[in-house]
């Protein structure tokens, strides 16, 4: 199947190899969304001040669980997608994206309308301060709004990722990243737009991205392009492409609401804990980064060889996934214990012994826990890839259930120490399902009977 000089046929050569090839672009892609993330934080913190960052970071996690479910529903499609590419069939190829395209958008309307109808509702449930509601709520209505066009992206990112090209999203989005740097010192510092301004930068690079990769799939991508005729789709395809993406946004979104649900808690341990938690976690974002990728990578990478039929590819591919994870998860441990304090005082601008003293302590003990996450997400996302929907989704609920509980027992009686120990303890419970279920599994009992 032909398509593009710049795809990744994941079904020929070294497993290892190619899961690299395809996951350094992705890597490097995300690092620029996490970069022009940080930018912000930077600028809205060394320009505006502590307050108005304070105000970014109450809501952050809003705009992340809307992201992290958008991207996850499109990664969901594209795993599709790359298993009707694994296997040869083109015509079910472009189904599938003309698919993703419509209920992408239907699904996109519905939660965007919900969230913008019951937007201060949400807020006063994320204990938004008082002080900061305002200037929290102008920033965040303009991102929702915007996620027509985060879908957008993803969807593009993901549809050329599922026929192996990780190249082309990552061009406009370093594009996209150097915008947005420019974009954010010419409503910030020189429009004086506040907090406002920050968003619509984020929006306005992402639309330049979203029109450069629509160009690229129209000249250069013929396997990609779809007629009217592939919107037409039975009651079974729809169902098959919703229950893929639908588990992987689900599984972003359970992790997520139970983050947004434990920002609640942390909205109400006052300004220094919010400055000190939103820089540590931009610092776990991006120590976390290298992992989510390989995750990522794995779901296109299995899905494509379990549309071709090879299984042993599968469960090499995971084998050495884990390998190379367990070592850069060595290095980040080393880094939380020596040079945290750093680090957080150069993302949140600032000296303030308090801030450092928490964030500092977040990143040291979270990212002690880190090799349970990363079997964690290799897991989930391999399982989503080899067909499995259902434990990735388990695992995440048992996230949420634990989140929850420390948010509303823990945090009221040992404050941000509860917050601390949150993840690591919902960690250790939710990786045993996923680990049973994968050894249980009949791709990796080497048993297959029946493809799905």
């Amino acid at each position: 199947m032909k398509s593009s000089k710049t795809a990744l046929n994941l079904t020929e050569g070294k497993p290892l190899k190619l899961i690299l090839l395809f996951a350094i672009p992705i890597f490097f892609g995300n690092l620029f969304q996490i970069l022009y993330s940080l930018v912000d934080t930077k600028i809205v913190g060394s320009i505006l001040g502590k307050e108005a960052l304070a105000s970014v970071g109450a809501v952050s996690i809003l705009y992340t669980l809307l992201t992290g479910f958008f991207n996850g529903l499109t990664l969901g499609f594209g795993v599709v997608t790359a298993r009707f590419y694994g296997s040869g069939d083109v015509k079910g190829l472009q189904k599938s994206v003309a698919g993703s395209i419509l209920l992408g958008f239907v699904t996109a309307t519905g939660i965007i309308l919900f969230v913008v109808i019951f937007l201060r509702q949400i807020l006063m449930f994320l204990n938004v301060p008082a002080e900061q509601l305002a200037m929290a709520e102008s920033y965040i209505t303009i991102l929702v709004w915007g996620m027509f066009v985060t879908l957008a992206y993803n969807l593009c990112a993901n549809m050329l990722r599922a026929i192996g090209d990780s190249v082309t999203p990552l061009i406009f989005l370093v594009i996209a990243a150097f915008t947005n740097v420019g974009l954010d010192y010419l409503f910030i510092l020189v429009l004086n737009m506040g907090v406002p301004g920050a968003a619509i930068a984020t929006l306005l690079s992402q639309f330049l991205s979203v029109t450069l990769c629509l160009i690229r799939i129209y000249k250069g991508f013929p396997l990609l392009h779809i007629s009217r005729a592939d919107f037409v789709l039975t009651r079974q395809q729809m169902v098959f492409l919703y229950q893929s993406g639908l588990s992987m946004g689900l599984m972003s979104s359970l992790v997520n609401f139970g983050t947004l649900v434990l920002q609640s808690g942390i909205n109400q341990l006052g300004q220094s804990i919010i400055v000190a938690h939103t820089a540590a976690r931009k610092m776990f974002e991006i120590w976390g980064l290298p992992i989510s990728v390989l995750g990522s990578a794995m779901a296109t990478y299995c899905s494509q060889n379990y549309g071709a039929g090879k299984y042993d590819r599968i469960r090499r591919g995971m084998r050495d996934v884990l390998i190379v994870g367990a070592v850069w998860d060595s290095l980040v441990i080393l880094q939380a214990h020596t040079i945290a304090p750093y680090l957080i005082g150069f993302i949140a601008s600032t000296d303030n012994e308090e801030i450092l003293y928490w964030g500092s302590m977040y990143l040291r003990v979270d990212m002690s826990f880190w090799f349970i996450c990363l079997f964690i997400i290799i897991l989930r996302n391999s399982m989503q890839g080899f067909g499995d929907h259902k434990t990735p989704i388990l695992s995440s609920f048992i996230e949420l259930v634990g989140k929850l509980v420390f948010t509303f027992v823990f945090v009221r009686i040992f404050g941000y120490w509860g917050i601390i120990w949150t993840e690591p303890v919902a960690w250790i419970l939710m990786v045993g399902p996923l680990i049973v279920m994968t050894l249980k599994n009949p791709v990796i009992k080497q048993n297959v009977t029946k493809r799905i």
